[in-house]
């Protein structure tokens, strides 16, 4: 299994695995489960989109096709807050 694509929610791991298997290929969403036990704070890097080993180019085609590229407005980690204005503690 490799990962095809990283959701940063529910919807668009759905999406994407149910455009997967329109186009005939296997997709499976791992980690949703997870997002149960989160409470009230944000979950990030836990939803994966994974294909068979196999089908790992077709689906990168269909994934790309679908234009849910990141912005870079992910979440901020440590070390990002450079160059946004953002003094230091």
């Amino acid at each position: 299994m490799r990962v095809v694509y990283l959701a940063d929610n529910l919807f668009d791991a759905h999406l994407v695995k149910h455009a997967l298997e329109e186009a005939e290929i296997p997709a499976f969403v791992f980690g949703e489960s997870l997002l149960g036990g989160m409470g009230e704070l944000p979950l990030f890097g836990v939803l994966r989109v994974c294909v068979p080993d196999t089908a790992f180019s077709d689906a990168e085609g269909v994934v790309q096709g679908l234009g849910l590229d990141s912005d870079g407005n992910g979440p901020i980690l440590e070390g990002d807050d450079e160059g946004l204005g953002i003094l230091p503690a």
